[in-house]
């Protein structure tokens, strides 16, 4: 018995395939989904998603977001979702430095200093799955 993992950013619907398994960077800890799991809601914090089949892991950087499984269906929502053979580690690098300089310069009574806060972690989880790799 298989899961049907989805993966949708606002933008678009990033994957639709069936696995054996899937790892989620949850909010309050990772947590991993195999078939039958009970349902549930959970909140996503920006990190690496991993799903399993026949044995091969594929990677993704996420953004916040949730996820919800039931009936051996796991529906992500999350505000991106990059393959991990995507990202270009230097870049993705660069960018996190760039960015974490910038929300350092802030206060964090500034207006724009929760939303760089989110660029920062989301460029955070690209740089660590470009790592992996």
């Amino acid at each position: 018995m298989a899961l049907s993992l989805e993966i949708v950013t606002p933008e678009q619907r990033v994957l639709t395939t069936e696995c054996d398994e899937v790892r989620l960077p949850g909010v309050e800890g990772g947590f991993g989904i195999r078939p039958r799991h009970t349902p549930l809601v959970a909140a996503l914090a920006p990190g690496e998603l991993v799903y399993v089949t026949g044995g091969s892991e594929h990677r993704y950087a996420v953004g916040e977001g949730f996820s919800e499984v039931s009936h051996d269906r796991v529906r992500v929502l999350v505000e991106e979702a990059v393959r991990a053979e995507q990202i270009d580690k230097g870049r993705a690098e660069s960018e996190l430095k760039d960015l974490t300089a910038r929300l350092s310069s802030m206060r964090p009574d500034d207006p724009a200093y929760e939303s760089n806060r989110a660029r920062v972690e989301r460029a955070a989880a690209r740089a660590f799955v470009a790592g992996r790799g």
